[in-house]
C-alpha cells in the first residue's frame, strides 16, 4: 500500500470541494471496519481526583461541549446582589499538554438568576493541579443561595497555542491595519474611544 498516495487522498477527502468521498477512499484502499476500532484508545485522557461527595464529572449527552462543575460546600453560600465569591468544586485535574480547562457559565443560571462565572471563561492552565474553584457573581437584584452539589458552571477542555509553538517578540513597529478602522471598537460605526 502506498502511504503517500493514501495521505494525498485523505487530504482530498477533507476538502469539501474535491468531490472525493469516503466511499471513493474505501474503494481505493479497502476501507476500514470501524467496529474493530477501540475508540477509547484515541480519546484525549484527562485525569482527575474528586475530593467532594458529589458525583464524578461527566458529560450529560454525547457530543456535549462541557461537563458540570458542582459546588463542594460544608454550608450554603448566599450571593447578595453585585457580590462575587469563590466557590470550591473539590475537583483536581491533570490536563494533557497543549490543553486548558475553560470554566464557563451555565446559561440557564445566568439567564434565570443573573448568576454567572465572572471571568468567563475562567482558565485552568495545564500545569495547575490545585482545586478548581469558580468565581461566581450575582448581577440580579435578589440574593442567590448556592447549596452543596448545585451545578454552578461547566468545564470545557480546549486546545491552546502554548509556549512550545508561540514566541512573543518585541518590535518597534507593526504592519498597519490593512483596510481596517484604527478605532478598534469603532468598526461598527459606534465610537467607543473618546
Amino acid at each position: 500500500m502506498n502511504i503517500e498516495s493514501m495521505r494525498e487522498k485523505a487530504l482530498l477527502l477533507m476538502d469539501p470541494e474535491s468531490g472525493y468521498t469516503q466511499e471513493d477512499f474505501n474503494d481505493e484502499f479497502g476501507g476500514v471496519n470501524t467496529s474493530d476500532i477501540n475508540h477509547d484508545k484515541y480519546k484525549i485522557k484527562v485525569y482527575y481526583i474528586n475530593k467532594s461527595t458529589n458525583d464524578n464529572p461527566k458529560y450529560s449527552h454525547e457530543m456535549d461541549s462541557g461537563f458540570d462543575l458542582r459546588a463542594n460546600l460544608i454550608e450554603p453560600i448566599t450571593l447578595k446582589p453585585l457580590e462575587r465569591k469563590l466557590v470550591p468544586t473539590g475537583l483536581f485535574f491533570q490536563l494533557p499538554n497543549s490543553y486548558e480547562l475553560q470554566v464557563r457559565s451555565r446559561s440557564g443560571m445566568a439567564l434565570k438568576n443573573g448568576v454567572f462565572v465572572l471571568n468567563s471563561p475562567g482558565t485552568v492552565d495545564n500545569k495547575y493541579t490545585n482545586e478548581v474553584c469558580v468565581i461566581l457573581c450575582n448581577i440580579s437584584n435578589d440574593n442567590f443561595t448556592i447549596n452543596h452539589g448545585d451545578r454552578i458552571a461547566q468545564g470545557v477542555l480546549s486546545p491552546i497555542s502554548s509556549t512550545n509553538i508561540i514566541n512573543l517578540i518585541s518590535v518597534n513597529s507593526i504592519e498597519e491595519n490593512n483596510g481596517r478602522s484604527n478605532n478598534g471598537f469603532g468598526s461598527t460605526g459606534v465610537s467607543w474611544i473618546e
